[in-house]
């Protein structure tokens, strides 16, 4: 029998570790090569990750819900020799991380740090911990490494930032997670909260990985952004003409249906291509100004909402976003998305209209200092100059990030959005 070892694969290369949301198989079953084994969870994206190989599955090393760093061995298949190579590692492949050679002593003065060290009740990931040994850093200067992740939690960018400017500056004290605020709870209440609610009455439903990861984003952006909201109303009558004109045509032709979101991504597009600025990120107090455009779409999915993103939008004709909008969508509903799907946004759009939602205020998608929010598209009477008209109107919301965008820059660029999409081409080829 050939044994073959099952690795976390690293999907991308930003991303230091993972965890596992399902096995698909249990210990004894057999499994086929390139069938769907277990499924990860990363700070990016869900996938299918397939068997390496043909064989039984001999050992699950890591359980469900447990998180572990990339390249770590989580099973073991069993092959009858000659069906698979032993050893033979995940598809799923990435360059070598290359560690630097351990050190053989502490610094003087220090505490060997243990295998498994979460001191104080303190969490520190298996990437953290071995660059930490790696380093020969020692206990009680690991406890002072400033933590930006939540409650303090140190991540591979902390401890590699503080390696860099080791013995340059004073050592930051950690800081304490933020209280809860006033409408949550206190802990001595939890007891009595479970005595008055019995299992019968409530029903305890625990955040799935991706669940958690986006409240933890959304919590960040808006500590992160003083978030500023602006709302335009847009006349959709000429977009909703023209689709209506060339749906069953472009349907028949690419094998999808023409939504309207191509639409709001090609107005956006030309509308960042006239103010730049909204297309950048914030670095300390550098701004980091984007010359590619990548429109990040939100997706509603049964794990979540996910925002694949469309690359180099600047340069793709309306068939071609429209093609890239929908593969993306399918892709995020099937699991098959990939991490570099859903990196290097600039700019996001939100579509809640399409639960019919008329306004909202969506929450910046970080590192991005703008994202557009499209209500339902509904049939209204307005007045057109002097007179009283039914149009297909929608409420727009943009929310920008006011260390950056002030009211002047939000206000022209979603009117130039606006402008966009009431004045389209009827002419336009599709």
């Amino acid at each position: 029998m050939a044994r073959i070892e099952v690795i976390m694969p690293q999907m991308g290369e930003s991303i230091t570790e993972g965890t596992i949301v399902k096995w698909h198989k249990k210990v004894g079953d057999q499994v086929k090569k390139d069938e769907t084994l277990l499924e990860i969870s990363t700070d990016k994206v869900d996938s299918e990750i397939p068997s390496p190989g043909t064989g039984v599955l001999a050992e699950i090393v890591i359980a469900e819900q447990q998180t572990v760093a990339v390249r770590t061995v989580i099973a073991y298949l069993e092959s009858e020799a000659g069906q698979e190579p032993p050893g033979q590692a995940s598809p799923v492949q990435a360059p070598p991380v290359h560690m630097p050679a351990p050190a053989s002593q502490p610094e003087p003065g220090g505490t060997a740090l243990p295998k498994d060290a979460h001191p104080e009740g303190r969490f520190y990931s298996p990437l953290v911990l071995s660059i930490a040994r790696a380093e020969g850093l020692p206990l009680e200067e690991l406890q002072r490494v400033p933590g930006s992740g939540e409650g303090g939690r140190v991540s591979k960018k902390d401890i590699l930032l503080y390696l860099t400017t080791r013995g340059k500056t004073p050592i930051a004290e950690p800081k304490s997670p933020p209280p809860p605020p006033p409408q949550q709870p206190a802990p001595a209440r939890l007891a009595e909260m479970h005595e008055k609610f019995t299992a019968a009455d409530v029903e305890r439903i625990p955040m799935t990985a991706v669940g958690q990861k986006m409240a933890q984003h959304m919590v960040q952006s808006m500590q992160t952004s003083p978030h500023v909201a602006a709302v335009h109303e847009v006349d959709m009558t000429a977009v909703v003409r023209h689709r209506a004109d060339h749906a069953e045509e472009f349907e028949r032709r690419e094998g999808f249906k023409l939504s309207f979101m191509p639409y709001i991504v090609d107005a956006v597009v030309q509308a960042i291509k006239k103010y730049p600025l909204i297309n950048s990120s914030v670095e300390g107090t550098t701004i980091i100004r984007k010359k590619f455009i990548n429109i990040g779409v939100a997706v509603a999915s049964d794990n979540g909402l996910i925002v694949p993103v469309v690359k180099n939008a600047e340069e793709k004709t309306f068939v071609e976003l429209a093609r890239a909008v929908h593969d993306l969508a399918e892709r995020t509903r099937t699991r098959k998305l990939m991490p570099d799907d859903v990196q290097s946004g600039t700019f996001t759009i939100s579509n809640y209209g399409v639960f019919g939602t008329l306004i909202g205020t969506p929450i910046i998608n970080q590192p991005q200092i703008a994202i557009l929010g499209t209500g339902v598209i509904q049939k209204r009477v307005v007045a057109v100059g002097d007179a009283i008209a039914i149009r297909s109107t929608a409420f727009f919301t943009m929310s920008f990030d006011h260390r950056v965008v002030d009211g002047l820059l939000g206000g022209m660029f979603l009117d130039q959005v606006v402008k966009n999409l009431q004045g389209i081409d009827p002419a336009l080829k599709i």
